[in-house]
């Protein structure tokens, strides 16, 4: 049976974002993934993961300036000691919150810059990220994103994240795999997913078009439910995408895409 993580940060967004976890636990979520936790206390969303027990499975290191089109600074090669203050804050958090994985957005590649050079950057920063997360347990993700919701995002096909990872070679480096953004940019979900499935150990799920829930759109979330069970995932399917109308009553996929 998949395990689903609510996303506090795409869910229950009428509510304030620390009232969103009493309402992913009254839905029936034991885990939930948000974005970010950087503008609030560590200790404030300690407490509502311990209150609601929930476990936190997911968040991104800092981004850079997110309002003003910031999405990742990892391929930047003037940004590293601002990626390595970013590595250093979210290991904060994830100390206090108990989260085993955070997210390495790789960023937009600036303008004019060599594109090998931002790979060689991205993979630099993946090393000294994943270098520190190592001691703590932790293990540091990539996910590639389409370039349609992203323009210009460095990272865009499973199999160019796949030898990243391997160049890399860092033991606790891995492939988060967004079945969303894979669909817009590759299709061939089932056979993909099994090939990179030693890679892969978060994923998160949304259809398309409209990036709404599971069974509003083209993929066959049933199959693939069916599927990712079958060739043994165990990890924790993050419900990633924007609620058609109110959260709770478009949950019902949940039991009729599982049954």
């Amino acid at each position: 049976m998949p395990k689903f993580a609510a996303n506090l940060s795409m869910m229950y967004v009428d509510a304030p974002f620390l009232d969103r976890f009493a309402l992913a636990h009254d839905a029936g979520f034991s885990a939930v993934e948000f974005l970010f936790p950087y503008a609030f206390d560590a200790d404030l969303i300690a407490e509502r993961l311990r209150r609601y027990q929930l476990q936190l499975v997911l968040f991104n290191l800092p981004p850079g300036d997110w309002n003003a089109g910031d999405r990742g600074m990892a391929c930047d090669p003037r940004r590293v000691d601002e990626f390595r203050a970013g590595v250093a804050s979210a290991l904060d958090y994830a100390s206090e919150l108990g989260v085993q994985q955070l997210h390495c957005m790789a960023g937009k590649t600036p303008a004019g810059l060599d594109p090998l050079r931002a790979r060689a950057t991205y993979i630099d920063n993946l090393r000294y990220a994943a270098g520190q997360a190592q001691p703590h347990g932790i293990n540091l993700l990539i996910e590639p994103i389409n370039h349609y919701d992203m323009p210009g995002y460095f990272l865009n096909h499973s199999h160019q994240a796949v030898q990243i990872i391997e160049e890399a070679a860092c033991p606790n480096l891995f492939l988060q795999y967004d079945i969303y953004h894979m669909q817009r940019m590759e299709g061939e979900l089932s056979n993909t997913i099994q090939a990179l499935l030693p890679f892969i150990k978060h994923m998160q799920i949304a259809d398309t078009p409209g990036r709404h829930e599971p069974g509003s759109g083209e993929i066959n979330y049933r199959h693939l439910f069916a599927h990712i069970d079958r060739i043994g995932y165990d990890g924790w399917l993050g419900c990633e995408y924007m609620p058609a109308g109110d959260t709770n009553a478009g949950l019902g996929w949940r039991q009729t895409l599982t049954a």
